[in-house]
């Protein structure tokens, strides 16, 4: 009989095992995504203040002057479409439609406003055409309309949206270029957001930040 022992053979740790490590992961990977959602369904804080919009006046569908002196006091939506526009301003106006019937408990509280970049076309007898078409309700839905430079002057340099012609042709209907974000702006003229319409995680948040600003102003 030899006078050495053999050590006992060595046990596999449960440290090296990879289906203990596979299990840990996704129990990480689930708990990150419960806090992520947590973190989400959180109160956020306040909106941004992202610049004050200098003051303006134009031509509402009805023919009355209408512009930051008769919004002052309301929060609203803005965006930024042509009754002849043939590729986003109909979904554009669509989800402007839905802003319109979500935020319907808020009442004349919360306006929506809609800009014509294509003012020389778009009179005042056609955007009445086109908010009837669209159930635009009149207490609550603008669409305005203006001199052409003055327009582009709120929209550009105000909004800060893009807005542009590649020619003055009336006809050159494929040439009137425009931006397709929802502009949210408090009752002091002060603009807190912008939102990608055919986002739709974006549009969500219009919808909420929307109401919420709706809500402290009442």
């Amino acid at each position: 009989m030899s006078a050495e022992t053999s050590a006992p053979a060595p046990q596999p740790s449960l440290l090296r095992h990879p289906a203990l490590w596979l299990g840990v992961a996704v129990f990480a990977l689930g708990l990150a995504g419960l806090s992520f959602g947590v973190l989400r369904a959180r109160p956020s804080g306040p909106l941004p203040q992202l610049g004050a919009l200098p003051d303006f006046a134009f031509t509402r569908e009805n023919g009355s002057p209408w512009g930051s002196a008769q919004l002052r006091g309301h929060p609203y939506v803005a965006n930024f479409i042509f009754t002849r526009c043939p590729t986003v301003c109909p979904a554009f106006t669509r989800k402007m439609a839905h802003v319109q019937r979500d935020t319907e408990p808020f009442g004349p509280g919360l306006q929506l406003v809609s800009f014509s970049v294509d003012p020389t076309y778009d009179t005042p007898a056609r955007l009445a055409e086109y908010a009837q078409k669209h159930g635009a309700q009149p207490a609550r839905w603008s669409f305005l309309t203006g001199d052409y430079a003055a327009i582009k002057d709120t929209v550009v340099h105000s909004f800060k949206i893009h807005m542009e012609r590649n020619s003055m042709d009336e006809a050159d209907v494929m040439g009137i270029l425009h931006g397709s974000h929802f502009v949210l702006v408090d009752g002091t003229g002060q603009i807190r957001g912008y939102y990608e319409s055919a986002d739709d995680e974006a549009f969500q948040r219009l919808l909420g930040d929307a109401a919420r600003l709706a809500r402290e102003n009442g």
